[in-house]
Formats: C-alpha cells, sequence, structure tokens
C-alpha cells in the first residue's frame, strides 16, 4: 500500500505559539499539567500530561481549530468549512 509522498509543513515558532495563545485568551480553559509517576518510570524521565480533557469539548481540538479558522481569509471563510473529527 502507498501513501504517495511525504507533506512537508512550515515549522512553528515561538512567536506562532504565542500568537495563538493570545488568540485563544477568554476561548479555551487554562488546563493542568499533571506529572506521571508511572509513565515516567516505564521511559526513564519526567513525563507530563496536559489535561485538555477538561476543555468544554472534551480534547484539545477546540485550540487547533479555532486558531485555524480565525486565520481564514475573508473569501475562505465566505467559502465555508468542513471540520471532521476521527476520535
Amino acid at each position: 500500500m502507498s501513501y504517495g509522498t511525504a507533506v512537508s509543513f512550515p515549522l512553528v515558532t515561538l512567536d506562532d505559539v504565542r500568537g495563538a495563545q493570545k488568540m485563544l485568551s477568554g476561548v479555551a480553559r487554562a488546563t493542568a499539567m499533571e506529572s506521571s509517576r508511572h509513565l515516567s518510570q516505564l521511559v526513564g524521565a519526567p513525563v507530563h500530561l496536559k489535561c485538555e480533557n477538561l476543555q468544554r469539548t472534551g480534547s484539545f481540538k477546540l485550540r487547533g481549530a479555532y486558531v485555524r479558522i480565525a486565520g481564514l481569509l475573508p473569501e475562505e471563510r465566505a467559502a465555508g468549512v468542513v471540520a471532521a473529527s476521527a476520535g
């Protein structure tokens, strides 16, 4: 089975992350980080889990979808948006 060629995506910068954080202020909840003793022991290094299940949507998807849609050009937005989630 062939999956085609690799797709290249632009690198995400610290400024991109800070811009998204500002955009999401008041939209997404600030969620806790929890350490996992069990996973840390398994991998031999500290493991922390981001509790995005505490978002109103129950997942991290709110963040990515909101930032992507908010960044659409007016003509792109006017054409409509179709979204799907596989889990």
